[in-house]
Order: C-alpha cells, then structure tokens, then sequence
C-alpha cells in the first residue's frame, strides 16, 4: 500500500491539532484553573511549562523516533498525552503540577515531530507539501476550536477543560484503525536523496528563521490582552480577534503551497515576515478596523513561514534522521513560544515593543529577499555554465 487512505489522512491532521492544543485548552480560564490546581502566583507557568518542556525533551523525542519508529513513538505519546493532561486534576501540591506540564510539553514533542514524520513516509514531493500546509492549517484551526470549547466548558467548572486532553485517545484509536503501520518504504528509500536537490538555507538556518517566526507571531498573543483591554476592548473581544488571527493562518496556509510554485521558498518566507511587519503597524493604530486588517496580515505571517519552514525540515533530512531533524525543528517553535514571556520586559511600553518586532520583521524579510535574489542569479549562471559544457 502506497497511499494513505482519505481517514488516514485526516486522522493525522486531527492529531496535528494537539500542538497547539496544549495551551489553548486552559487559556481561556487560566484564572479558575489555576485557584482550583492552587497555582494562584504563578498562574502564567501552566501555559507558558509546556512549551519549555518541549524544548529541553525535542532531543530525546527525535532519537526515540529514529530508534524506535514515528509510528510506535506516537503511539505512547498520545496515550501519555492524554493521561498527563488530564491527571493533573488529581495533583495538589505546586511543584507536581508544574512537573506535570512540563513533562506534558515533552510528550507534545515526540507527538508533534512523530506525526511530521508519518506524514513523510505517507506522502511525497508536491503532495508533501500540500499536506505539510494542512496541517500547519489544522494546528491553527485547533487553536479556533479548543479556545471556544475551553472557554465553555471553563463557564461550568475549572476542571472540565482539562477533560479535553483526553480526546488523544481518541486520535489514538483512529491511527490504531486507519493508518497502517507499515509505511511505503521503497518509496522512502527512493527519496533519501532529496536533500541533496535542496538549494539555499541550512537546517540551522531553518530552524532560526522559525524560532524567529514563532517569536514574531506569538508575541502578539502575549501582548494583545493587555493592549487592547488599555484601549477599552473586553476579554470577548480579544478573544474573537485571536480566534481570527488563527483562521486567517489556516486560510494563509491553504494558499501557500500555489506561492510556493509561482515564487520561491525564499520570497513566500520574505511575504510572511512582511506580513508580520504589517500586522504590528496596524496593531499600533489601536482603532477596530485597524486591529481587524492587522489580524489578517498576522495570521497570513504564520500560514506563509512556519507549515513551509516544517516542509523545508522534512525536505532537507535524510529518512534516518528526519525525526532528530524534526524534533529540532519542534525544539526552534516551542522555543520561540517560551521567549514570548520575555518580551513584555523590553523598555518603552508596548507600543516601544510593537515598532521593535515591527523594524525586525521588515529587516528578516529584506535579508530573505536578497537571499532569493543571490540564489537566483547563481542558479542561472549554473545552468549557464552547464549549457556552455555541453554545448562543446
């Protein structure tokens, strides 16, 4: 069997959206979780553990994938995954709460990079890519849905949305049924020369820019609370415009793959960081309208850099190492993420903060721009070379 069936398929994207899942699932009320976990001082740590603890296991997870195969590895990590998240209802004491979360980002790694990897034995080239883009889609919409289902739930008690956890066993039971566990491995075989094809960045080089990109995306995130309720906005409204923001990423991700064929990697990486830089101009007006078109210009930032910059990981391993590459990867989001918390630390007030992402997304996106243009000109005189050789 060569091809994923249609439930496989969407098995996969429906485990991509744990990602995110880790977070949004008691962000909307953090306040109540946090008095009923008795975190009260430190409510900030249950968001922000997990993504550390992505970072410091990313390591370990992609040599558990390598060593012991991405689909045998995502299988513990979802079950791990859905117990730690929710029994962290039966913990008392400070401290093995927060051990809790931060194991729990650990586990998020292996799932996140297992999942990458299945989706790279499952499907290739041109088709990769566009399954690369649905599920950076799918991450984004399951930061849409779990939000709101959160948030009701947090409505009736503290400790209900912690139940959402358990729905990775319910993705557990669909990759037992629906993808093989076998994967197309001649055709693996095939393309461990891909990465050789690959022209212009580095792996460090990719994971800089999405650490970078993570850095640039989740800030607003971190900022926009405090910002928009200092200009009269309530928690609902904040809550609608980053729900917004994440559709606008799923719609963004959608359209990335037909960038990806009318312009470089390079230029559709250059749009999103412009896109960024966009947003934060926008954010700085303050007005509805304003903040509306800039949520747009965000989500559309996110959409275009981090499912191609996830693609581009894959592209550029070889199949032995693609879960260590990619737990690396896992490693530059996440790590992204948890310097957000730093960012309200910048002098100058938040409107200080915003022209400081702002001169920085404008500055990425020239350097990646003159990147394509270099790259493009030394493929041509490549291929003018090579026309010359042969022409003799």
């Amino acid at each position: 069997m060569n091809k994923l069936n249609t439930a496989g398929g969407y098995t996969l994207l429906c485990i991509a959206c744990l990602t995110i899942m880790v977070g949004a699932v008691i962000a909307p009320g953090l306040v109540s979780i946090s008095a009923g976990l008795g975190v009260t001082n430190n409510a900030i740590l249950l968001v922000t553990l997990p993504s550390l603890g992505a970072v410091v296991f990313a390591p370990v997870a992609g040599k558990l994938i390598d060593k012991y195969g991405a689909y045998h590895s995502l299988v513990i990590g979802l079950f791990l995954y859905g117990f730690m998240g929710a029994s962290v209802y039966w913990l008392n004491a400070e401290v093995w709460v927060f051990v809790n979360r931060f194991l729990l980002g650990g586990v998020t790694a292996v799932v996140m990079a297992g999942c990458t990897v299945l989706i790279s034995h499952w499907y290739f080239a041109e088709a990769r890519l566009k399954m690369v883009a649905k599920q950076g889609m799918a991450i984004e919409l399951g930061g849409v849905v779990f939000l709101f289902i959160g948030g009701l739930l947090a409505a009736q008690h503290w400790a209900l949305p912690l139940s959402l956890y358990l729905v990775a066993w319910v993705f557990l039971a669909m990759l037992l049924l629906f993808v093989p566990r076998q994967h197309p491995t001649e055709l693996a075989i095939e393309n461990q020369d891909e990465p050789v094809l690959q022209k212009g960045f580095s792996l460090n080089s990719v994971y800089l820019i999405a650490l970078l990109s993570m850095v640039l995306f989740f800030s607003s995130f971190v900022l926009m609370p405090s910002y928009m309720h200092g200009h009269g906005y309530n928690e609902q409204q904040v809550g609608f415009l980053m729900a917004f923001i994440s559709l606008m990423a799923v719609v963004a991700a959608s359209l990335m793959p037909k960038l990806c064929n009318l312009f470089s990697e390079h230029r559709v990486l250059a749009l999103g960081f412009l896109g960024f830089g966009i947003a934060y101009l926008f954010f700085l007006q303050s007005g509805t309208i304003t903040l509306v078109i800039g949520a747009v210009f965000m989500g559309s930032g996110f959409g275009f850099s981090i499912p191609l910059l996830n693609h581009m990981t894959v592209e550029r391993s070889e199949v032995n190492v693609r879960g260590r590459n990619l737990s690396y990867f896992t490693m530059a989001v996440f790590l992204g993420q948890f310097l957000t918390s730093f960012v309200e630390y910048i002098p100058g007030g938040i409107n200080n903060i915003y022209i400081s992402c702002m001169t920085l997304c404008v500055l990425i996106s020239l350097i990646l721009f003159i990147n394509s243009v270099k790259l493009n000109h030394n493929q041509r005189d490549h291929h003018d070379k090579f026309s010359k050789t042969h022409s003799r």
